[in-house]
């Protein structure tokens, strides 16, 4: 992409579309959109363009996505079924024990039905200890579960250790589907027959290497996980949900106590001291929020084990029922690989986001220089973020949360209408089309705001538009209605013209 794409919104831009009044952007949304009677649309193309913003925010009121959680030992096999559910390659395989994962959940989709996929990844087993690390980990998976989908190896049988996690799924009362994993052909079937001694009922053959037997399991795992999430439970109405999060001993549990204004979470200099998320109802400024104070996370979440590995699941529960995350950033340390980290899994979460820099009472004037350099290289990508610099230690500037965490819910919430977004997008592309790509030139045929919470837009067009482009657009966006602490999701639907017969 050009230069020319990346400089300032020029003011006649603004002008040509504030005189563009609602009847004439309806009437041209309306011509567009009749248009599309000329192009190949698919059936769920209809449902986008018919779709009713007001019938997604019901849907999503109804609560978060129902959780499975995948338990084993190590080198069962749980990663390989992990990338066969998702039907691409997320988790890291390889043939060894203990092999760490990029990530921990993953949305995932099975007979039109959505649910949060949970791989217990970062066990790093030994010869001592082995039964008790597999048994933590698998306890706090269990209880952040629906369901579990619990694989053992079939062609080696239960173990001491698979005895010891089926005690704990028992104790649970979770519901619970056995996959008898590395059956690869009808000749090793008869070797399911051996974990029917585990007591869970009858075991499923699967193969996640070649997906034999996997369609089946997942209709067995279907069946018994709820349509709403009953652990993740989001609460609908009261106080806006706010989740704090960020490394270790950057002023999470400070900020909550202050706000609190008791000592409601333990604090100490020693990193790490808050485990399970708390959640409390505090009032700003005159305004009622519901806080939740998580654990930090120190590493990679492939990296995490033992009370690590809980704190980033934690953390990943806590913005499921959040709507608002706050990262905070301790601004005497230089910006870390693992604040960013933190930051992108707020973005990936797609919940309202501000970014607040604590213990700013604390800063010279050699480590602002510093800082603002960082934040200007570093943080680029979420510089649509509110930012608010406060002291949660004494309480300096806290009430400016309120203000940065409204703006962020507003435009979380915000809805163009189609009429308008369209003559948006016809003003840019005259002003600036696309550049020509072998030969042809893609063209935005009609778009619809999908969803909100946060904000989703669908473009048909008659060709793929480069990524810059993309980014483009997002930029307009923001400058022309605004989007401040939200992210954006622009997709696309290339589709090309009926022949004619």
């Amino acid at each position: 992409m050009s230069d020319e794409y990346d400089k300032d919104l020029d003011p006649a831009f603004l002008e040509k579309l504030e005189a563009i009044d609602d009847t004439e952007a309806e009437a041209r949304a309306r011509s567009l959109k009749a248009g599309l009677e000329d192009y190949d649309l698919e059936t769920e193309d209809f449902d986008v363009l018919n779709g009713d913003i007001d019938s997604v925010l019901a849907e999503e009121e109804l609560g978060p996505l129902p959780v499975l959680a995948i338990v084993g030992r190590p080198n069962v096999g749980k990663s390989a079924l992990v990338n066969r559910i998702l039907g691409r390659r997320e988790a890291v395989v390889e043939d060894k024990p203990g092999v760490t994962r990029d990530r921990v959940s993953y949305k995932a989709e099975w007979g039109g039905r959505k649910f949060t996929l949970v791989d217990t990844g970062g066990w790093e087993p030994n010869a001592r200890g082995i039964d008790k690390s597999v048994a933590e980990q698998a306890e706090i998976a269990i209880e952040l579960a629906d369901a579990v989908l619990f694989v053992v190896d079939a062609t080696v049988g239960p173990t001491s250790t698979d005895e010891r996690v089926v005690k704990l799924l028992r104790a649970s009362g979770k519901p619970v589907v056995l996959a008898g994993n590395k059956i690869d052909d009808a000749f090793q079937e008869p070797e399911i027959a051996g974990l029917w001694s585990l007591g869970l009922g009858e075991p499923m053959p699967v193969s996640a290497l070649h997906g034999r037997g996997v369609a089946d399991m997942l209709d067995a795992a279907l069946a018994v996980l709820p349509k709403v999430s009953g652990v993740a439970q989001m609460e609908v109405g009261g106080p806006r949900r706010v989740a704090l999060i960020g490394r270790p001993n950057v002023g999470k549990s400070s900020l909550l106590n202050k706000a609190v204004g008791s000592e409601r979470a333990v604090v100490n200099e020693l990193a790490g001291t808050t485990r399970d998320p708390i959640d409390e109802q505090v009032t700003i400024a005159g305004q009622v929020w519901r806080f939740v104070d998580t654990a930090g996370i120190r590493r990679k979440k492939h990296l995490a084990q033992g009370a690590d590995f809980y704190a980033s699941l934690r953390t990943l529960a806590a913005l499921e029922r959040a709507e608002v995350a706050v990262v905070l950033f301790d601004v005497t340390q230089p910006i870390s690989e693992a604040d960013i980290r933190i930051v992108d899994m707020a973005l990936e979460s797609g919940r309202a986001l501000v970014l607040a820099f604590n213990k700013w009472d604390e800063l010279d004037d050699e480590r602002r220089r510093w800082l603002e350099r960082e934040i200007e290289t570093q943080l680029a990508h979420v510089a649509w973020a509110p930012r608010v610099n406060i002291s949660a230690l004494t309480g300096r500037h806290i009430e400016k949360l309120v203000p940065a965490l409204e703006v962020a819910l507003d435009s979380w919430d915000t809805r163009i209408q189609t009429g308008k977004f369209n003559a948006f997008l016809q003003e840019l592309s005259m002003e600036f089309p696309h550049p020509v790509r072998g030969g042809k030139q893609p063209r935005i045929l009609f778009a619809t705001q999908a969803a909100v919470r946060p904000p989703k837009f669908v473009l048909f067009t008659t060709g793929f538009l480069d990524e810059g482009y993309r980014r483009f657009i997002q930029r307009r966006l923001r400058e022309t209605y605004g989007f401040e602490g939200s992210p954006i999701e622009i997709g696309m639907r290339v589709r090309e013209k009926r022949k004619r017969t």
